[in-house]
């Protein structure tokens, strides 16, 4: 026995398909009564009238989807349906507007255009620096890499460019168009580093806000990445440290369902120097421990607490450094 329900009616179904009983909404249909039952259904609450027959039949289970399947469910008419249809339009706006309060979707918006900047200002610096090689030869790039889109995007010449850099002119020069493209080429890297470190500025300030006890752990940024591949803060904090242990290793997930060895950390736990820079014997261990701390840390701003302060967060530090000492060798096999 069930209660079925949408908007409009509720029925309370036995286990052959027998209408027991069923209630229907008896109150002004205008769209803004309607956008609130429709808001009510959406976070899963029971309208009135299933609630009553709850009440009536204490042992029927609610189904919200039943009205979904049920074959002899009584249909819309017509100026129900366009009702209905403002509705929902007005609903989905209404959600729009609020998702702007929401600092999960703001934090996943921010992470994805870093994301997306820093792969274009790779692929953009490396051009940039390759062009200034070309016909810089004795330039050494890996020395200079740091400054030479700035160089050539702030000289006129690729002859100013090359004493700025302290190297020798070049016996081979560019055209005049030629050298507007390279020296374009240059302002945008500086261009997309500046966009980048704005909106990496932005995410440090809004996950430090959102998660301050697990930014202060790992940093604002790896907090924010976490918490956008979990899809959310909740979600998150309600995850296992073991499957946080692997959060966005999906490939390597994959690659371990076809016989490939299981991934010891997730990307954003080995971008941590306690992880990245230790031993690749102990790394595992490390970020299991991280792992099981980031988890409390972030039940505790979710749930609430107390927010870890500086002499809490250097002694969890302290404890991986701790791990890393106990194993200065891998350990033998066999």
């Amino acid at each position: 026995m069930e209660i079925r329900y949408d908007w409009k009616l509720s029925r309370v179904v036995d286990g052959d398909e027998n209408v027991l009983d069923q209630l229907e909404w008896q109150s002004s249909h205008s769209v803004n009564s309607l956008v609130d039952r429709l808001s009510d259904l959406q976070s899963g609450r029971l309208t009135p009238e299933a609630r009553t027959l709850r009440d009536r039949f204490p042992n029927a289970v609610p189904n919200p989807l039943g009205a979904i399947s049920d074959a002899n469910w009584p249909e819309l008419s017509k100026e129900e349906s366009e009702r209905l249809s403002h509705a929902s339009l007005i609903l989905a706006k209404r959600g729009v507007a609020n998702a702007v309060t929401e600092p999960d979707r703001r934090l996943d918006m921010l992470s994805s255009a870093s994301t997306e900047l820093r792969s274009s200002w790779t692929t953009q610096e490396s051009r940039a620096v390759e062009w200034a090689g070309l016909f810089l030869p004795d330039l050494d790039l890996d020395e200079k890499r740091a400054v030479i889109p700035s160089c050539i995007a702030e000289s006129d010449n690729i002859s100013q460019a090359a004493v700025e850099l302290g190297s020798s002119i070049p016996e081979h020069m560019p055209t005049d168009s030629e050298w507007a493209a390279m020296n374009s080429q240059a302002r945008g890297v500086i261009s997309l580093s500046e966009r980048l470190a704005l909106n990496e500025q932005a995410t440090r300030e809004l996950a430090t806000s959102h998660v301050p006890t697990l930014s202060s752990l790992i940093g604002p940024l790896g907090a924010a990445r976490m918490v956008v591949l979990a899809g959310g803060r909740e979600r998150l904090a309600r995850m296992p440290s073991g499957s946080l242990q692997v959060l966005g290793a999906s490939g390597a997930m994959a690659a371990h369902r076809r016989g490939a060895p299981p991934p010891k950390h997730s990307p954003v736990l080995f971008s941590m120097p306690l992880v990245s820079r230790s031993p690749h014997w102990v790394r595992g261990k490390i970020a299991r421990f991280l792992a099981g701390k980031c988890s409390i840390a972030v039940r505790i701003d979710h749930f609430g607490g107390q927010t870890w302060d500086e002499e809490q967060i250097k002694s969890i530090h302290a404890q991986a450094e701790e791990i890393r000492d106990k194993f200065p060798k891998p350990k033998k096999r066999g």
